[in-house]
């Protein structure tokens, strides 16, 4: 069920899929490293109150279906979620 965000204003509901994939599609996303991008993703999101609708951690990409707050573009939230450093 969607859930619209509600401004004074303004009522939006706001989705956009992301896909990263690393350099030459080398499956480095494995184990240890698997867990901690989700768990990197997982608090980035929540931080710039960024709903994961779905995501998936591949061996050699991410896909993030989110749901995002007006104020964002994604832009924005594409370098905030990539600037993480393992």
């Amino acid at each position: 069920m969607k859930k619209i965000r509600k401004g004074s204003h303004t009522a939006t509901w706001l989705t956009v899929h992301l896909i990263y994939v690393t350099k030459y599609r080398y499956k480095v996303l494995k184990g240890a490293v698997q867990k901690r991008c989700r768990s990197l993703m997982i608090q980035d999101c929540d931080a710039m109150d960024i709903r994961i609708l779905k995501g998936v951690v591949s061996k050699y990409q991410v896909h993030l279906h989110i749901e995002y707050p007006s104020k964002l573009s994604v832009s924005e939230i594409s370098k905030q979620v990539k600037r993480k450093e393992f």
